[in-house]
């Protein structure tokens, strides 16, 4: 290659390089059209090669196009599923580019059980494609999907009235589905909103004008993609860099990893780790490439301070003048992620920048109809649900309203044993700050109060079938340790019912407060230096686990009173199993909601072959090898 040529390949590269981008993703309803569109955008902007044309031109042929005609949509449905069934089933990101602009696309599902996946490509774009069939009209997925964008922050909108030949290319089915969708949108805050009536199939509108809608005199899609301005805000916000990393190569040097979520740093800013209050100044801003004098949103940098501050993976670094809030309450929007349905009271993880703390949701306000906007009454959320919801987080953590800075007012939940993804949130405001609210310092400790009583506290959490016996083996057990001169205290099921839980019932989400409450009170007992009896079914894995986790190792004994459904169903001491297979009790454990028995108790008595005298002796045996028992 010539000199020349050289330099020519050069500067194309270059400008290349230097063309703005554009993130949006395509969403909608089932067969809109989505992945045809996509595909479409390859074909004509020439970014396909001579294998995949012909790849493409078999496939069609394999899945029965009509009239040998290329199924664009076979570009970007890759798995075998999705070809199989016709639909898109995951997320699938492809790169084009015009002379203008580079683009990322996202092709989401259009399904309602992949809600959650279309969730996921919206939160990295610009700017949202919204397919309508323009036979079918606004649809609940529609609908869904034009929320979700709004939450998740994306402002500009195009409504894509697709299959407009199937409709003989009629501007009165355009205008009116535009009307529609323009009257449903008015409450989402888009900043525009530009209706395109096209034809991706056939590539009416998508990147040149069609001669078949002379009454449409608006842009064609790729000319409003590469002209729309979607500045992104980023670099004007204030500055905040969650620490991801505290790099200590050697002992002459600690800096402080991450990417700059939002705003600008320069060498000598003032900064203030939002956590503990402690400012100092910008050192130097170090890359691979060398010291910068600013960084900004976007960047990964390492910042070196000029004083020396505690700061650990999961703090923000944020502007002196610019504090973001802390908080270990706050109210935010919840995209619900999971076929299990969210309880509140239920311990989870939540991860906000690159903190993770342990949460529980505390209160449901209402969930939202995506249809109406209407606020409703809820007491779980369920998949793909959206809810206004309170949460509690074990430590503060720092973060911004979503609406000032989405990169710190954005959190996912997590699953705290599988490490599943269960939703996707959006705080709107903080309930209180964490400095207004400290725990009270008492002179006496748990550990005096135990030593005047000669014991070491402990909750012995019976749990088991109804029928099992949790009772009578708690009560025999809680009557020897009283002949032992133990301090003790007992809460029983049927007990805490009639005063501190009278206002529960027996759905999960109760069933679950109930357990919370108890654990709650069984802490405070335990406090107090007692030895604590809890006898409750308890049949969630995760509410005994919460329970656990509420004090220190060595502080709670799980006790499995072990029955075949079978015995305890016999033996029936309420009449409680007989009603419910009639169907007079509902959310009985055992007959129609699930016990999950412990995987790993300390103890397992088996109930369907010992007498309780014989199990009691085991557990009293127990507390005394241990030195319980003083």
């Amino acid at each position: 290659m010539t000199r020349a040529g050289a330099d020519a390949v050069e500067d194309g590269l270059a400008a290349h390089e230097n063309k703005s981008q554009l993130r949006f993703l395509t969403c909608g309803s089932v067969d809109d059209g989505k992945s045809t569109l996509i595909g479409r955008l390859l074909y004509d902007t020439k970014l396909l090669f001579e294998d995949q044309l012909a790849t493409l031109s078999r496939d069609s042929r394999q899945h029965g196009a009509p009239g040998g005609d290329l199924d664009f949509a076979l570009l970007v449905d890759g798995l075998a599923a999705e070809r199989e069934q016709g639909i898109t089933i995951d997320v699938a990101y492809r790169f084009f580019a015009t002379g203008k602009r580079k683009f990322i696309v996202a092709d989401t599902p259009g399904h309602e059980q992949y809600t959650r996946n279309m969730a996921t490509g919206a939160s990295n774009s610009d700017l949202a494609v919204i397919l309508v069939d323009a036979r079918l009209g606004l649809l609940t997925q529609t609908r869904r999907h034009s929320f979700i964008v709004s939450l998740l922050g994306i402002r500009h909108v195009v409504l894509a009235v697709n299959k407009i030949d199937l409709v003989d290319f009629s501007q009165a089915r355009f205008d009116a589905i535009v009307a529609e969708y323009r009257a449903f949108a008015d409450g989402l805050a888009f900043e525009t909103l530009v209706a395109i009536p096209l034809s991706a199939r056939d590539g009416d509108n998508v990147l040149t004008r069609s001669p078949r809608t002379l009454w449409y005199d608006g842009p064609t899609l790729v000319e409003h993609l590469e002209t729309v301005n979607v500045a992104d805000t980023a670099l004007a916000r204030p500055f905040r860099m969650p620490v991801q990393w505290v790099n200590r190569p050697n002992l002459d040097f600690r800096g402080f990893s991450g990417t700059v979520a939002s705003g600008e740093i320069r060498t000598g800013d003032a900064i203030v780790v939002a956590g503990s209050g402690r400012t100092s100044t910008v050192k130097a801003i170090v890359t691979k490439d060398g010291l910068l004098p600013r960084a900004g949103a976007g960047d990964a940098v390492t910042l070196t301070l000029a004083d020396e501050v505690d700061i650990s993976r999961g703090d923000v670094l944020a502007a002196a003048d610019a504090w973001p809030d802390v908080s270990d309450q706050f109210a935010a929007h919840l995209i619900w992620m999971h076929d299990e349905p969210l309880f509140p009271g239920r311990p989870y993880l939540i991860k906000i920048g690159t903190r993770t703390v342990n949460t529980s949701i505390t209160e449901i306000k209402h969930k939202v109809d995506v249809n109406s906007f209407q606020k409703l009454a809820a007491k779980t959320l369920g998949l793909n649900e959206v809810g206004v919801v309170n949460l509690a987080t074990q430590q503060p953590v720092a973060f911004d309203p979503f609406a000032e800075v989405p990169q710190t007012g954005a959190f996912i939940v997590i699953d705290r044993i599988s490490n599943l993804t269960l939703g996707a949130g959006m705080i709107d405001f903080g309930l209180r700050r964490a400095t207004n609210v400290h725990r009270q310092a008492l002179d006496v400790s748990k550990a005096s109060r135990a030593a005047l009583k000669q014991q070491k506290p402990v909750i012995l959490w019976f749990t088991g079938l109804s029928g099992a016996g949790k009772s009578t083996v708690a009560n025999l057990v809680e009557a020897k340790l009283h002949a032992l001169a133990r301090h003790t205290y007992m809460l029983d099921g049927d007990n805490v019912r009639h005063g501190l839980n009278k206002n529960l019932g027996f759905t999960e989400v109760d069933r679950v407060e109930n357990i919370r409450r108890v654990a709650e009170t069984a802490k405070l007992f335990l406090e107090a230096g007692l030895i604590v009896l809890t006898s409750f079914i308890s049949p969630f894995r995760a509410e005994r686990r919460m329970a656990r986790e509420l004090v220190e190792d060595g502080e709670f004994i799980e006790i499995h009173v072990d029955v075949p459904l079978a015995v305890a169903e016999q033996r029936d001491p309420k009449g409680l199993y007989k009603r419910a297979r009639q169907g007079l009790i509902k959310n009985f454990t055992g007959i129609d909601s699930p016990y999950e028995a412990p995987e790993a108790p300390e103890l397992r008595l088996d109930a369907g072959t010992r007498s309780p005298e014989d199990m009691a002796e085991e557990v009293v045996a127990y507390l005394t090898t241990r030195g319980y028992l003083g």
